[in-house]
């Protein structure tokens, strides 16, 4: 199921933000409200790369390390989520409802979707040994739909090259 988030809940999302930042004494800019704005509308879970890519033609003097630098502030506020391993490029999600990611082993596609039976699932006792769990986050690997057609159409060429070698 595709999240779309409506131009309400981007304007009230936004002005939570803007309250956060002066209930914390944290400067409200412009080049911040947009990154979080592109961040809370976005449903591929950028990194901080395609956000600055996203946002440079409209904030000329936008800089990368302002990026990097605002997503961390966002993700210390807890407006936004960070995805994947620390070994990975860190991906952002500003989608706070409880929700599951599909992620494309071939492409690195992150996607959103809903399952009150993972919602609902239970975690071993044995954590407890590890330490308290405060969340769960359910993050479903695969091929998305688009590589799996871009698979057979090379599946499909490369046996109409063997069929043609054997005639």
């Amino acid at each position: 199921m595709s999240r779309v988030i409506i131009q309400h809940e981007l304007k009230t999302r936004t002005e939570n933000f803007v309250r956060l930042c002066q209930e914390n004494g944290i400067k409200v800019t412009q080049q911040r409200i947009e990154i979080f704005k592109a961040i809370v509308q976005a449903e591929d879970h950028p990194d901080a790369e395609k956000v600055y890519q996203k946002l440079r033609k409209k904030l000329p003097t936008l800089s990368l390390d302002t990026v990097y630098r605002t997503l961390s502030l966002l993700n210390d506020l807890g407006v936004i989520t960070t995805l994947g391993s620390s070994r990975e490029r860190t991906r952002f999600d500003g989608n706070l409802d409880h929700h599951h990611h599909f992620v494309c082993t071939c492409c690195g596609l992150t996607a959103d979707f809903y399952s009150d039976r993972l919602n609902s699932l239970k975690v071993p006792d044995s954590l407890a040994e590890i330490g308290k769990v405060e969340q769960t986050h359910v993050e479903v690997r695969g091929i998305c739909k688009k590589c799996l057609k871009k698979v057979s159409k090379q599946i499909n060429s490369d046996n109409s090259t063997i069929q043609r070698s054997k005639e």
